[in-house]
């Protein structure tokens, strides 16, 4: 009876040990907290199209704009219609880029690459 009931004793210990190093162990993806970066693109929009010049004025809220000779990408309703390469000048919000490839309109959406 003695050795019965140490036996009983014996698995009881173990069982818990690996089912607490079970808990401790790695995550599953289900439970796993997703990793949140930030999106550091610039986006923007036309505001102005100049057919004649093939160029357009754009607008960046927030007061981040793009540098000369970066290239933009343009979107309109989630889909890719034409790049940009910003040329200036730059008034406050506002800069001037010259469309490389594409149809612009007036209200697309720039994001840069």
């Amino acid at each position: 009876m003695r050795r019965l009931w140490s036996a009983g004793l014996w698995a009881l210990l173990i069982g818990v040990t690996v089912s607490c190093a079970h808990r401790d162990g790695p995550r599953s993806a289900a439970t796993a907290r997703p990793v949140l970066t930030p999106d550091t693109r610039l986006t923007g929009r036309i505001v102005s199209v100049n057919e004649v010049g093939n160029f357009v004025v754009l607008q960046f809220p927030g007061g981040r704009l793009p540098v000369p000779g970066q290239s933009l990408a343009v979107y309109r309703e989630g889909l890719k219609v034409g790049e940009l390469k910003v040329s200036g000048p730059q008034r406050e919000d506002h800069i001037v880029a010259d469309v490389t490839a594409g149809e612009v309109r007036t209200g697309d959406e720039v994001r840069s690459n």
